[in-house]
């Protein structure tokens, strides 16, 4: 086997048709195609593997080209600014439209509760997946 190739980290299951490792040409990824895998939870290097194995679960390694997603314990930390952008951006529409229909301040929190309980696992996935791709475009590895 040729010195430039490797075998996939032990645990790490590769999708079938795709060739480890997966070599990718970053000048050649555009925001389009970068925000597409955003919105499908894909790896930031690759934009073929699946981040999340189930609902609160992330891989440990790109199924498609072995990237490590936690680089250091600690390293989802900077997610949480995302999380609380994200969780900005899906109360605030319905806090104003509340606002204006003239609900009073207990309903108001009242129904941003409820609908933050239940957006928390998109927030939660969108948030990584947003700091991965944030992470990846300015420190690639």
């Amino acid at each position: 086997m040729n010195g430039s190739f490797r075998e996939p980290p032990n645990g790490v299951d590769i999708e079938p048709g795709i060739d480890w490792p997966v070599f990718v040409d970053h000048t050649s990824i555009t925001i389009l195609r970068r925000l597409a895998a955003v919105l499908k939870l894909l790896c930031p290097r690759c934009l073929h593997g699946s981040v999340f194995a189930a609902l609160w679960r992330m891989h440990r390694f790109c199924p498609a080209c072995g990237l490590e997603y936690e680089r250091e314990p600690g390293y989802f930390l900077g997610a949480m600014y995302f999380s609380y952008g994200l969780s900005l951006l899906s109360g605030a529409p319905t806090f104003f439209l509340l606002l204006f229909l003239g609900v009073s301040n207990v309903e108001t929190m009242i129904v941003l509760g409820v609908q933050l309980f239940l957006s928390t696992p998109l927030i939660f996935r969108y948030s990584r997946v947003i700091w991965l791709h944030f992470d990846q475009f300015f420190d690639p590895r």
